[in-house]
């Protein structure tokens, strides 16, 4: 069954060669546009260059202390999800920087909504292709090297081994769980350096662009209107396809894990799970994701093949809804074919062979819903969105506080699907069901982020379209095009935040297995005594970090935003040539500024995941690590559902706005609604979208970790 994942894998990279090279033969447009876009590329290129050489010297003192302290095998799975994450942000960067252009051509030469968006999802295409072809590949090979040749899944490894320090644990869990670290540490660094860049550059043009001089966000008499651009690159194509493909990799990960020690903890009970179908359950998730592969090859290829129509919303909902439905059914078929004729009852599969899959089907279900939810609350085709643009008569203040006031209602009931489908998930294949879950989240990753990275492709592409001063029918097209990829966006974060509160949950439970039977071989007993003063004060302070973290994400991105707007300031002031038109503005220095900013800023916040669970164990230990993770994952679910839900609101607020209501381009309420827009900025693409990571990151290092600091840490030294 497992070659089934490498065909997956291999498919999936070969259409996404094939998508890559049919989107760069399409016409560039003008020389004019062909040299806008040659600059987005160059500022585009230069950033991730320099982000890569940071993330180089970090994983290589990360690969050190995993091969010293775990094993080679850890290192060098370390390495390996670490490549294939930065790979895939690095092939989406690139094609967005090919497509926009020929996005805005296409609308240019045919005036066609339906043929302009099939150019802008085929583009969108090949990194979602390639977020799911890298990250089963990496796991293939994982489970081939590692798993078969090296041993690491014969019955007699899936157990407790010590290795030279003195530290135990199952040898399996661990590289893949450092996989895992190497694409989440990738995807971190890519988000929050690509996040400040992009918001830092959006903010400065928004706010002196539009409401100091009155001109619009993409006008080539905008000093920031490239490295806005740039940043969008950077930012929601290269950070979303890590973050996805790091997303991916965590929900299938946790469920693998949670079988081992699952099947660990049967070991000598009157339940003990037999050695084919402990096999069958770590090879399950695998199979699992690379049939919701396929379907997502065949929704992809019928989005292109078929003539698109005027209603872009339509059809990539629709593309959606035809990859979740080949999932569920092709996924059923498996999950029969996988289990016919094992004892799964020990397992606590309550409906026998297709439990695993009925608990995926919740995922998918609960993921559908809470995008849904995103949609009513982000859309501004429905009222709580046309509510904040009614506010922008009033004020910026309004404009806020109602964007606030939409944000906080949009977070109760996507975590009531939440816990519904938690309940129903392990109520059908118990601890397994609730990973499955995460799993069927995501499943049809590989659609969700081509309809995500096509968003910022279409906003790129209208950037294009205004700077090189084409007909206003182009930009209604790819401004048409944006507001829908907005709301795609808050979809696509939602189905992210919720499978990480999934795969969290399955890899805490992992990291009281790994607790517990590192200090004793079989008859393992879970327990988190939460009345426990040190574990209490670990939720405590895990409930807090989620702010720590979103405030020095935000002061980054302020910080890095303030240069811009003094820039863009200075340059109108001394140059009144600019406004006139008869000169260029300065666009080198506010790239240069944007990436000075990123770089400076990026590091702390992405070292904070990493480093608070190891350093709460090493002082305090494991009991307060468990409530840290506990604490944590609570805090940062609402936080990022809340920051997601809201920015998207400001943000479509304003292009409803712009559309002709309530005064449109350049009245009072435009003003305000930018505001709100610059408002929601940070909290939509900086601080939403790393909070999941954030969650993701510190469950797999104390998964790594907790091994040694269950037995030494500083509080047991002087205490006991």
């Amino acid at each position: 069954m497992i070659v089934i994942v490498l065909i997956a894998a291999l498919v999936a990279i070969c259409l996404a060669a094939f998508n890559y090279y049919g989107v760069k033969k399409v016409d560039a447009g003008t020389p004019l546009m062909k040299e806008i876009a040659a600059a987005i590329q160059e500022g585009a290129d230069a950033f991730i260059r320099l982000e890569y050489r940071i993330i180089f010297v970090v994983s290589i003192v990360v690969m050190v202390l995993l091969c010293v302290l775990v094993s080679w095998h850890a290192a060098v799975a370390y390495a390996l999800g670490a490549f294939l994450s930065a790979s895939a942000g690095w092939v989406g960067m690139k094609i967005a920087v090919i497509s926009n252009v020929r996005v805005s051509n296409t609308a240019r030469l045919t005036k066609d909504i339906g043929e302009t968006l099939k150019v802008a999802f085929r583009g969108g295409s090949v990194m979602g292709l390639c977020v799911g072809g890298f990250a089963l590949l990496g796991l293939f090979i994982i489970y081939f090297v590692f798993g078969k040749l090296l041993g690491q899944l014969d019955p007699e490894h899936l157990k407790f081994h010590t290795n030279w320090l003195g530290i135990s644990d199952i040898p399996f869990t661990m590289t893949v769980s450092s996989y895992a670290l190497g694409c989440s540490i990738i995807a971190m660094f890519n988000r929050v350096g690509g996040g400040i860049y992009t918001k830092a550059a959006d903010m400065g043009a928004d706010l002196v662009g539009k409401t100091e001089v009155g001109i619009p966000e993409d006008d080539p008499r905008n000093p920031a209107t490239i490295a806005d651009n740039v940043g969008d690159n950077v930012g929601d194509v290269a950070g979303l396809g890590s973050d996805l493909l790091e997303s991916f990799v965590s929900a299938l990960i946790s469920a693998v894990v949670l079988a081992i020690y699952t099947a660990f903890a049967s070991h000598g009970t009157a339940g003990e799970i037999n050695n084919t179908l402990v096999q069958k359950l770590i090879t399950f998730p695998l199979v699992f994701a690379a049939v919701g592969l396929f379907a997502s090859i065949l929704a992809i290829l019928w989005m292109m093949l078929r003539k698109a129509s005027d209603n872009p919303h339509k059809e990539l909902n629709m593309t959606t809804f035809v990859g979740a439905g080949l999932t569920l059914v092709m996924a059923g078929v498996a999950s029969w074919f996988m289990f016919r004729g094992e004892s799964v009852a020990d397992m606590g599969f309550r409906l026998g062979v297709f439990s695993p899959w009925l608990s995926a089907v919740f995922g998918i279900v609960g993921g559908i819903l809470i995008g849904h939810i995103a949609e009513r609350y982000t859309s501004y085709d429905y009222k709580s969105t046309q509510n904040i643009a009614a506010a922008s008569i009033e004020g910026a203040a309004l404009t806020i506080t109602q964007g606030m006031s939409a944000g906080m209602l949009s977070v109760f009931m996507p975590v009531v699907l939440l816990g519904t489908c938690i309940i129903a998930a392990y109520s059908t294949a118990g601890l397994y069901g609730v990973a499955m879950a995460a799993i069927g989240m995501l499943s049809f990753v590989t659609v969700t982020v081509s309809v995500d990275t096509y968003g910022p492709i279409a906003d790129n592409a209208g950037g294009i379209s205004e700077m090189a001063k084409l007909d206003p029918y182009v930009r209604d097209i790819t401004d048409k095009l944006d507001a829908v990829g907005n709301t795609t966006a808050a979809i696509g974060k939602g189905f992210a935040i919720g499978s990480a509160a999934l795969a969290t949950l399955s890899l805490f439970v992992s990291f009281l297995y790994a607790q517990a039977g590192s200090a004793a071989e079989g008859g393992i007993v879970l327990m988190l005594n939460m009345v426990d003063p040190m574990t209490l004060v670990g939720a405590f302070v895990g409930g807090a970090l989620p702010y720590l973290f979103s405030g020095i994400l935000i002061q980054a991105v302020s910080n890095a935003a303030r240069k811009m707007v003094q820039e863009v300031r200075r340059q109108f002031k001394n140059d009144p040539g600019i406004m006139a038109g008869t000169s260029k503005p300065d666009y080198r220095t506010c790239v240069e500024i944007s990436s000075v900013g990123a770089l400076k800023e990026m590091k702390f916040p992405a070292m904070i995941a990493v480093l608070t669970p190891l350093v709460a164990g090493f002082i305090f230990g494991a009991n307060f690590v468990g409530g840290l993770l506990i604490g944590a994952t609570i805090s940062s679910i609402m936080l990022a559902l809340f920051t997601a839900n809201a920015g998207g609101a400001w943000d479509n607020a304003k292009k409803y706005v712009e559309h002709g209501h309530y005064g449109g381009r350049g009245s009072d309420a435009h003003k305000a609604a930018v505001v709100g827009d610059t408002v929601g900025d940070p909290l939509k693409d900086t601080v939403g979208p790393s909070l999941d990571i954030l969650i993701k990151i510190m469950a797999v290092v104390s998964l790594i970790a907790v091994s040694v600091f269950s037995k030494h840490n500083l509080f047991s030294y002087l205490f006991n």
